[in-house]
């Protein structure tokens, strides 16, 4: 095949002898051909078992320490529980934040570690630390639980059992069956089921009841739980035959429950069922759930209605609530979401088929793995636009043939990208895509500096193919190869990116520099063998004449004849080149000027277009569960009207299945009557106009309104694209050492203020309770030791009654939970304060006592609950943006508490939690690594150069780039920004935007590399300087841009993604701006630093 080849001269280049023979032998043989099956079928395997997922996986080890301490109040538990933890767990290594929460009768501490921190090493030091300091713990502490806090906690299935003709009891009962066969799953991690009453037997005893037969609470738990038991007695031989002999029988049913003897009143038994009312049934509510279908359910745009169901259950109706049950199914740490929702969604329809009874119906309200799978297939066809679009370009502007032989070079790089994406642990996610997207129009860059030198080394003619190519190779070989670990060391400092922010842009940071390593590999083996055999035809054709003078492209090119137009004026007046030099400072301070007058808003990370949004409600401390139930059905209501709602699901009295946010939040602690959960869904984002953002946007007031007319306190949750924060805004307000933790609430109540007067903060809340009043017994302690009668069993005696004493379960063998028993009064009696009074506690010689007669009742307020951050008492207050850039909002509140002076003594940071604390991390990580990347390549320069001056001038197409940057979100500000409800909904330049800069940094040195190695190459060959430089720039101005061209064209199908199009955005003005400044500006200051130089030496 390649016998034409045999004897062709190698060309002598001292400085490359082995790589010129790496290109030699991909000509000559079948290298290339197996290079690229494998790179294929590796690619295509690295595709297919690769991990998805929506976003890259975070590590921050968490974990919370309960501690109980019963009947301490909250001042007490801070002094000698909280504070003594925090002191020890904040001695462990690796740990960046202690927090704690002291509430009356408990503790909650919260070790955070830094990121990346190892989660088995982690948990283990916190608890070795709590082992070894076990004997410090002071007497009241009745017990501590670490409870370890993971992404892979949260559900990433959560599946809604509903009916008409059932009850939440019954729905229970069934979600529990359901959830046996999800934890079958393989590779399912943690499942749980939320929302519906147990089954329990309810003991509702009557005080009167017991007093009149002389029973007390205790005999009847005693009872309980002596009755409830049965053990192996050994065996027994009777005749010929061995029997296991039992003790005892359980209790099985409600009857048997009833039918025990609880005491002995005028020579009789008492039975149980004599003093209680038993009930074999559901729990008493203590969460509400429901769920209700909204106008775009069922409809095409549903994405939970299955293929062909988009028919209406029978007797479901639109705008009405049906008690619901949730099962939630997460998965284990480093398997493929997609494949795990797909199993557990399968095996849940299975279990729908053959174990629901007709009536009731099975929805998927949360699908993390067909959400990943969306978006990796979204950018996938993003990348493959893409590529068509820089292939059909270069096939355009070079010819078919050399389309197709750069377009081959994006998947054999792409491909071996993947592979070791795998290779070295990491999943495919949205940032590991967009990296490939980003990386487009570096990748191809080599190639076409490759091919298009090729092509005009062959339409010179007279040569030897063989010999062209490899000429033509190295001559662009040191440029190529400068320009290439250029960009990989602007991209390689995020990889030292801080916080939560270093594990999302790792992908990018590792990704974008091994395509551009593979991309370079295959411009030196790949591309040349292509180029040898599709392009040399072209070289048989060509016809040069001996007499013929320079080449077309040195004489009679367009871009030739254009270029010396433009700059040969330049060169020859001194007066023209300051006053382009004068009007791109003028600019540059312009485009600045923009971001200092807020022209331009800032922000961390976009808003997402999620299918889902979350309503937190709260209602104030002692509100009963019935209305927080009212309040949470008022809203929902108006949200199951809005067009682009598909479901509602409500959760009153516990929190809905968690996801990441949730998780960093604490929203699982949320439980108890006065909290609230809103889930609901949205139409697929094809099947509608406006993006998430903007509907949250759009419903804000109106829901506000309903919240205020309820009493409630609403936040309107949209789950970030990135890590996530307690809340967008927070203020931690500080006093002095000893200083009341009273004046600190004050100093909050004062921040809040503030935030609540502010036009587009909203949201606004503190971790302060509502005044709350608390019933104490207080106990008569001589007449209750006359008596015989301790205070401890008075307390255990009243807490039994009203909060429900279990003293024992039934034992029967095909329920999925133990069927507690529960002694307490009917729910009625327990509002009154004198059925408490009747309760009747036995003394010591036998006989009962009424608590009417040992002690009184009296009112008190509740503790506030006492916060630590790191040792430091600490008030929160919370709040989030609507149309307001977050950098805004805290430099004109932080400026508005500077100035109250009733905020004097008190210290308020806003950047300790929040957003404002991720971006200020984030900017500042990034901005080091733009410096750190800048100063890698000038010292790269410096190297290959041996010039100070030279890398210098190469580099001033960088702070350039901001002119099209910044003046292009302006732009953009004022073409699509737009007012929903109200609310501005601008554009952002955001932490995707810097990155973008971070890659501007790459590509506008290539393009100067490229530029200025030519020209120094032609003033070595005795060219005077504006020859070359004008030479230079016409040879260059088609391969810098058509590489520039096919950045931004790479860029331009994300454009329309909400989290990287800021990215794309940034890199399409800043290219614009940089090349032309790169062909313009470049050689300008080039011709001023050395034509003094040149003119004398020609002299």
């Amino acid at each position: 095949m390649n016998n034409e080849n045999n004897g062709a001269p190698s060309p002598h280049v001292p400085h490359h002898n082995w790589m010129t023979r790496i290109v030699e032998v991909f000509l000559k043989g079948n290298l290339s051909v197996i290079l690229i099956l494998i790179s294929l079928v590796a690619g295509g395997a690295a595709l297919l078992i690769t991990p998805r997922e929506e976003d890259p996986q975070i590590i921050v080890p968490i974990a919370d320490v309960l501690i109980s301490m019963p009947g301490a109040s909250a001042r007490e538990v801070e002094r000698q529980v909280s504070t003594r933890l925090e002191k020890l767990l904040y001695q462990i290594d690796g740990v960046e934040y202690v927090y704690s929460t002291s509430y009356p009768s408990m503790a909650m501490v919260t070790v955070r570690f830094y990121v990346g921190e190892n989660r088995e090493d982690s948990l283990f030091k916190v608890q070795s630390k709590i082992q070894a300091n076990i004997d410090k713990a002071p007497p009241g502490v009745a017990g501590w639980v670490v409870r370890p806090v993971e992404i892979d906690d949260a559900p990433i299935v959560s599946l809604t059992l509903y009916s008409d003709q059932y009850s939440d009891y019954e729905l229970r009962r069934m979600a529990e069956e359901m959830e046996i066969r999800l934890q079958a799953v393989k590779n399912a991690g943690r499942t749980y089921v939320v929302g519906g009453r147990s089954r329990e037997i309810s003991v509702h005893v009557s005080p009167s009841r017991m007093a009149g037969r002389g029973v007390t609470l205790s005999d009847a738990q005693r009872a309980i739980q002596a009755a409830n038991a049965s053990l192996p007695a050994g065996d027994m031989v009777q005749g010929d035959v061995d029997y296991t002999l039992q003790a005892g029988r359980f209790l099985t049913s409600a009857h048997d429950v009833g039918n025990l003897v609880v005491g002995v009143h005028d020579q009789r038994p008492v039975f149980l069922s004599e003093i209680a009312d038993i009930k074999d049934g559901p729990a008493e509510p203590s969460t509400y759930t429901r769920i209700a279908f909204g106008p775009g359910s069922f409809t095409e745009g549903d994405l939970a209605a299955e293929e062909g169901g988009r028919q209406l259950p029978p007797g479901i109706e639109r705008y009405k609530d049906y008690p619901s049950v949730t099962v939630a199914v997460a998965k284990r740490k480093g398997t493929n979401a997609v494949w795990v929702s797909e199993e557990v969604i399968k095996e849940a329809q299975t279990f729908a088929r053959e174990a629901l009874p007709e009536g009731v119906h099975l929805r998927v309200t949360r699908d993390n793995g067909k959400t990943a799978d969306e978006k990796v297939n979204e950018l996938v066809e993003a990348l493959v636009v893409a590529i068509l679009t820089v292939v059909i370009l270069l096939a355009y502007t070079l010819g078919w043939r050399e389309g197709l032989i750069i377009a081959l070079a994006i998947p054999i790089t792409f491909s071996f990208t993947l592979l070791l994406n795998y290779l070295l642990g990491y999943t495919i996610n949205r940032v590991t895509l967009f990296a490939l997207i980003l990386s487009l129009g570096l990748v191809v860059d080599d190639p076409i500096v490759d091919v298009e030198n090729i092509h005009r080394h062959f339409t010179k003619g007279g040569g030897n193919p063989f010999k062209a190519v490899i000429d033509a190779v190295n001559e662009v070989r040191p440029p190529i190869i400068l320009a290439t670990f250029a960009v990989i060391i602007s991209f390689i400092p995020m990889f030292f990116i801080t916080g939560m922010m270093g594990p999302y842009m790792a992908p990018m940071a590792l990704n974008v520099p091994v395509a551009m390593l593979m991309s370079l590999f295959v411009a030196f083996t790949v591309t040349p063998w292509l180029s040898y055999h599709m392009l040399k035809s072209e070289s048989d054709h060509a016809v040069r004449r001996p007499g013929d003078g320079p080449s077309p492209v040195e004489q009679e090119e367009f871009l030739f004849r254009l270029y010396r137009r433009i700059m040969h004026p330049l060169f020859e007046s001194r007066r023209l080149r300051w006053t382009l030099l004068g009007g791109v400072l003028g600019l540059l301070v312009l485009a600045v000027l923009l971001v200092v007058f807020r022209l331009v808003p800032l922000k961390m990370l976009p808003f997402d277009n999620k299918n889902e949004l979350q309503v937190v409600i709260d209602m104030p401390e002692g509100t009963t569960l019935e209305s927080t139930e009212a309040a949470t059905h008022a809203l929902a209501d108006y949200l199951v009207r809005v067009p682009e709602v598909t479901d509602v699901t409500t959760y009153a009295g516990a929190s809905s299945p968690i996801d990441f946010n949730g998780l960093v939040r604490h929203y699982y602690l949320r439980q108890g009557p006065n909290v609230a959960d809103i889930r609901f869904s949205l139409l697929g984002k094809k099947n509608r106009s406006q993006q998430s953002h903007a509907i949250s946007l759009r419903l804000r007031n109106d829901l506000h309104r309903i919240a205020d007319r309820c009493g409630a306190n609403i936040k309107i949750v949209e789950i970030p694209p990135g890590p996530p924060v307690i809340a967008t805004l927070v203020a931690e307000v500080y006093g002095g050492i000893g200083q009341p933790y009273d004046e600190l609430t004050g100093a909050a109540k004062q921040v809040r203020g503030h935030m609540e007067t502010m036009h587009g903060v909203v949201d606004v809340d503190d971790i302060s309770v509502a005044p709350q009043v608390k019933l104490v017994y207080n106990i008569d302690r001589t007449k209750a030791a006359l008596h015989g009668i301790s205070a401890q069993e008075i307390a255990q005696s009243l807490q039994a009654l009203t909060s429900g004493g279990i003293p024992s379960s039934l034992r029967i063998d095909n329920q999925v939970h133990p069927v507690l028993i529960r002694l307490q009064l009917p729910r009625a009696d327990r509002t009154l304060q004198t059925r408490l009074e009747q309760l009747m506690v036995r003394g010591a010689t036998g006989e009962g006592v009424f608590l009417s007669e040992l002690g009184t009742f009296s009112e008190e307020r509740i503790d506030q609950p006492i916060y630590h951050k790191n040792l430091t008492p600490v008030v929160y207050v919370f709040g989030d943006t609507a149309g307001l850039p977050p950098p805004e909002a805290v430099l004109a509140l932080g400026s508005e508490v500077d100035k109250d002076p009733k905020l004097e003594g008190f210290q308020v940071n806003w950047s300790g939690e929040g957003e404002w604390d991720i971006t200020l991390r984030a900017f500042r990580d990034l901005g080091i690594a733009f410096g750190v990347a800048v100063l890698g390549i000038y010292i790269l320069l410096l190297y290959q150069t041996q010039s100070y001056i030279l890398p210098a001038i190469q580099l001033i197409a960088l702070p350039l780039s901001i002119i099209g940057i910044f003046p292009g979100f302006w732009l953009l500000n004022v073409i699509v920004g737009h007012t929903v409800g109200g609310w501005r909904d601008p554009v952002y330049f955001t932490a995707t935007a810097m990155i973008g800069m971070i890659a501007l940094a790459g590509i506008a040195t290539r393009n100067s590399i490229l530029l200025i190695e030519f020209v120094e190459v032609r003033k070595e060959e005795g060219h005077p300087l504006m020859d070359s430089l004008i030479e230079a720039g016409a040879l260059r101005t088609r391969p810098i841009f058509l590489t520039s061209i096919a950045a931004m064209l790479g860029a331009w199908p994300i454009t329309l993604d909400p989290i990287f199009s800021g990215l794309a955005w940034a890199l399409i003005f800043g290219i614009i701006v940089s090349t032309m400044f790169t062909l313009v500006v470049v050689p300008v200051v080039y011709y001023m630093a050395y034509a003094s130089k040149s003119t004398t030496l020609i002299g």
